[in-house]
């Protein structure tokens, strides 16, 4: 028996009509005679036989018998073509045929020797070389067995080299069985794994006169074709550890960082919440960390140094204050003021309004999508402490509200509300528009749509005074110059409030005369609440008393006082602003004087 690993043989033979009878028996002889030297079975050597002529006969394939005896029968039962001698379209079926894993030859990567042994005794009627070049290249060895009237040359073209131990002539069928002794020999050979010092790391497979060496799963054979490297499986990548790959004989785990866990995907990491183990002792919030956790104190608190508890250092932002207006912190306490103008009313925190003047004010906020959503309830809470300001009613002030970006929305009219709960509940559901900055289009609108009688302006000949208040953030995508300047010359009051990367030119041509009264600018939405009080909004001339009262157009003391009123206040502010940066000044100078004294002292 061969003493060899398996392998997956097939027979090609020649049966045309130059094959007598009798001498195709010889050749049933030599395949059975090979066969029989064979350890063959599913998991040990296969074998397949096909017969040609003139076209090719698959007699059984790799995967049809896996005994000896059903072999055996299966070429006993053989009837010849005795056809033409076509040598190179039986190579072409077996290897693209008979040598596939769909007819039973094992898989390429497990590196079981593909033989073909082809029996023939003439001249090939078609080409070889090519063909059998293929089949060689496609992993098949190739043994070429020329009988009696064989052309050598065909046999070298088809045969794998070295063509000495792959080609074989013999004389006449007579002595083919002699030959099937010495080719099993050939074929077997010894076993190079026992016979010789094959080096080989892990595993030696011997092959027909020679071996290979194998390693065990999980390593690879190194270039030397002996030792074996382990396969190191994280290295190609694909592992989907999202902290760290560890490798482990051809496979691999996951392992996340100090201060995670490995989640149950056994890939992904979740970092270990410290805080939820209920023994951080923070006052306000504890805070996780890889490896630990810290504590933080909520907005207008300070963390002392215990680290753990927290003390207010803004006692407006710490507490619900109340106050109307504004609440101003003091050490250890607060208090509440109001608007310049308004008085503080006994229980301390609401402030005192105008309930004589009456306007007619349309409020006209900037929706483009660089406020950014945050910001814009920013901008409402802006509106609304304007609106605290107001004695709405339908015969006192009148509000009406409009959004503007790349389009224009009219959220409330002038007629809409009669209260300003109505209207501040209003405001906080107006939703965001985002988009474009087209100001000069809301202008426009704001001429032409929000001061009409139909949407709720109180006609010219009331006298009651038109103010439109502009809020932007940015550089307007269209021209604002001819509805800004249309919108003064139709008696309407413009105020321009800018805010982050909104441009001081638009805000001027925006703004009615004296401009520097009325426009104003903060740099970011955060900081623009002080713009409440710079506005005031004072409005409450002497003589308005309501919109059943006509006066003389040429009348305007009520639009005059209002517009002295405002001019006042933001005066009183500036003088404000200038006296703080004053003793801003002087503290600083008094700080450096002692720093000096106490370094001449050390």
């Amino acid at each position: 028996k061969c003493r060899t690993g398996p392998l997956d043989i097939v027979f090609v033979i020649d049966s045309s009509r130059s094959v007598r009878p009798f001498e195709f028996e010889t050749m049933r002889r030599f395949m059975i005679d090979i066969i029989g030297s064979l350890d063959v079975g599913p998991n040990a050597t296969r074998v397949g036989v096909i017969q040609y002529s003139s076209q090719v006969q698959n007699i059984f394939s790799l995967k049809t018998f896996f005994t000896r005896a059903d072999m055996e029968k299966a070429i006993n039962s053989i009837v010849p073509l005795a056809q033409g001698t076509m040598t190179g379209l039986a190579i072409q079926y077996a290897m693209n045929v008979a040598f596939t894993t769909q007819e039973g030859a094992r898989p390429l990567h497990k590196k079981i020797p593909r033989i073909a042994i082809i029996v023939t005794d003439g001249r090939p009627q078609d080409r070889v070389t090519e063909v059998a070049t293929q089949a060689r290249n496609a992993g098949i060895e190739i043994y070429a067995v020329g009988i009696q009237r064989a052309d050598m040359n065909s046999l070298r073209a088809m045969a794998s080299p070295p063509l000495e131990e792959h080609v074989f002539l013999v004389e006449s069928f007579e002595l083919i069985q002699q030959f099937g002794k010495q080719f099993q020999d050939k074929l077997c050979g010894v076993d190079m794994c026992v016979e010789q010092e094959h080096g080989c790391q892990h595993s030696c497979i011997s092959t027909p006169g020679s071996f290979r060496c194998e390693c065990n799963p999980g390593y690879r054979l190194n270039v030397d074709g002996k030792t074996c490297s382990p396969i190191d499986a994280c290295a190609d990548g694909r592992h989907g550890c999202q902290h760290q790959c560890v490798s482990a004989r051809g496979s691999y785990s996951c392992r996340c960082r100090a201060g995670y866990y490995l989640n149950q995907d056994k890939r992904s990491c979740t970092m270990i919440d410290y805080c939820s183990f209920g023994n951080h002792s923070c006052q306000h919030e504890c805070v996780s960390i890889p490896n630990g956790h810290y504590c933080r104190c909520r907005s207008g608190f300070t963390l002392q140094p215990d680290s753990r508890s927290c003390r207010a250092n803004d006692l407006c932002n710490g507490v619900d204050h109340g106050c109307e207006f504004k609440c101003v912190s003091t050490e250890g306490s607060y208090r509440c003021v109001c608007p310049e103008g308004q008085q503080l009313q006994a229980d301390g925190k609401a402030c005192s309004k105008c309930g004589s003047g009456h306007v007619d004010l349309v409020m006209v906020i900037d929706g483009s999508k660089s406020v950014r959503p945050q910001n814009f309830e920013l901008v409402k809470q802006f509106v609304n402490r304007i609106v605290d300001l107001l004695e709405v009613s339908p015969h006192g002030t009148r509000v009406g509200l409009v959004q503007y970006s790349s389009r224009v929305r009219t959220e409330f009219p002038l007629n809409k509300y009669h209260s300003a709960d109505e209207i501040k509940k209003a405001v906080m559901e107006v939703e965001y528009m985002e988009k474009g900055t087209m100001t000069g289009l809301a202008l426009k609108y704001m001429v032409e749509h929000s001061f009409s009688e139909l949407e709720g302006a109180r006609p010219l000949s009331h006298n009651v005074p038109r103010i439109g208040l502009v809020f932007t953030d940015g550089r307007s995508q269209d021209d604002i110059s001819e509805w800004a300047r249309r919108a003064k010359e139709s008696g309407i009051v413009m105020f321009a409030v800018g805010v982050g990367k909104a441009v001081e030119e638009e805000l001027r041509a925006i703004a009615s005369e004296p401009v520097e009264q009325h426009f104003s600018y903060s740099a970011d939405f955060t900081t623009m609440t002080h713009l409440v009080e710079n506005f005031k909004l004072n409005i409450c001339p002497e003589e308005g008393k309501g919109e059943m009262e006509i006066r003389s157009p040429c009348e305007c003391e009520a639009l005059v006082q209002f517009q002295t009123n405002t001019v006042a206040i933001l005066q009183s502010l500036t003088e404000k602003n200038i006296l703080w940066a004053r003793s801003l000044a002087q503290m600083t100078a008094r700080l450096e004087d002692l720093e000096k004294q106490i370094a001449s002292k050390k």
